[in-house]
């Protein structure tokens, strides 16, 4: 574990960018103390990426680390399975088990993209609240459903005549139990998760700890500037994706969401002088080179001006051999080629959003003579192509 550094440990530099840190006064207490704390992060893999707006809580999670304290990475594998209510005005979809699992294994690893794994303790809730329905109805006991009904997100569903699930109740309690289980000194999430963190101090006390520090930071928008940044919304930016599509997306950014870029992604102010369109290229290099890889920023730049500014098809288009030569299935080659699952391919072809050199496929038109395609360039958005060849 590194050595604490007061210079970077101090309460008001750990505090910065915050919103809310409670109760006040007692981080800075505990700071003060030579024992690390024990800081916790839970994210549960409802998706398959993390993307940008997960990284402004693991940022703040990593300068903890890098402060001397010990990072606790808590995977949802077990609350994923039950669907948190933070900001929905809907109970969750149900995600089957087997894509629970694949999301947790690539939500550890992309987290890695910002947090020291050596230094990251990484542990699944499921290694707890797999409990015997006795001591589930034990932790029940313990909290009033009263309690619960106070977060905002139930009594708005609940004036909307709006259904709430058994299993969202518990949601608040299970969280808490994860602080319990990890020994948490100060728990970290997004602004809406303020009930779920101050009700994991309610979790604790009952348990005879000493309940955790909370701290809120702000949450980021989405590409489209109004809603939160969310994979189901598609307007996320991952942080696996190439660089050409985050460059692409960042682009696409509306101006007046740029400042809280800015200040959430590179912890800097915007001149409000400078124009919206330089800032916004520097911005998307320098979440390029920092999660696709160093100069990747400038390469995507360049790839984006031709595309988008000369409207011309990359000169670097990667080649996909074609299967067979009768009819083509684009789907599946969309699948194939592209790593998209058929049935969005479908589905960008219905929006017009495939393009076989240029010219838009038509709504409904899912197979193509191979000869037809051979030496073309099939485009899928505006930064995807393929060069297709026979065998």
């Amino acid at each position: 574990m590194p050595a604490r550094d007061p210079q970077r440990a101090d309460s008001p530099g750990l505090e910065l960018g915050a919103v809310d840190v409670l109760p006040t006064g007692e981080l800075e207490r505990r700071l003060a103390g030579d024992v690390p704390l024990r800081v916790k992060l839970g994210i549960d893999p409802t998706a398959p990426d993390i993307h940008l707006g997960h990284v402004v809580v693991l940022e703040k999670l990593r300068q903890f680390q890098a402060a001397g304290h010990v990072a606790v990475m808590i995977i949802g594998d077990y609350t994923a399975r039950v669907g948190d209510p933070s900001g929905r005005s809907s109970v969750r979809p149900e995600l089957s088990d087997a894509e629970i699992d694949a999301n947790a294994r690539t939500f550890q690893e992309q987290a890695f993209k910002v947090l020291d794994p050596e230094l990251t303790e990484v542990r699944f809730n499921s290694e707890w609240l797999e409990m015997p329905s006795i001591d589930l109805f034990g932790l029940a006991r313990r909290f009033t459903v009263a309690r619960l009904l106070e977060r905002d997100d139930f009594t708005k569903r609940m004036a909307a005549a709006q259904p709430i699930s058994m299993l969202e109740l518990l949601y608040p309690v299970l969280q808490g139990y994860d602080s319990v289980a990890v020994k948490a000194d100060v728990e970290l999430g997004g602004t809406e998760q303020k009930f779920n963190l101050l009700f994991g101090r309610d979790v604790q006390g009952s348990f005879g700890q000493r309940p955790q520090v909370v701290m809120t930071v702000p949450i980021l928008p989405g590409t489209d500037g109004v809603q939160k940044m969310s994979k189901s919304l598609d307007n996320y930016v991952g942080v696996d994706e190439p660089a050409a599509e985050i460059y692409g997306k960042l682009m696409s950014v509306p101006d007046a969401a740029l400042d809280q870029y800015w200040e959430l992604l590179l912890g800097e102010s915007l001149d409000s002088a400078r124009p919206p369109m330089e800032a916004k290229r520097e911005l998307a290099r320098r979440i390029c080179d920092r999660f696709a890889g160093p100069r990747s920023g400038e390469e995507a730049e360049a790839r984006f001006n031709q595309v988008h500014q000369d409207r011309g098809i990359p000169e670097d288009v990667p080649e996909h051999a074609l299967d067979g030569a009768g009819l083509v299935h684009l789907p599946a080659l969309i699948r194939d080629g592209f790593g998209l699952s058929a049935s969005e391919g479908r589905r960008l072809i219905d929006q017009g959003a495939v393009r076989v050199d240029g010219v838009p496929v038509e709504s409904g038109r899912y197979e193509v003579p191979a000869a037809d395609l051979e030496g073309r360039v099939l485009q899928v958005g505006k930064r995807r192509f393929l060069r297709l060849r026979a065998e």
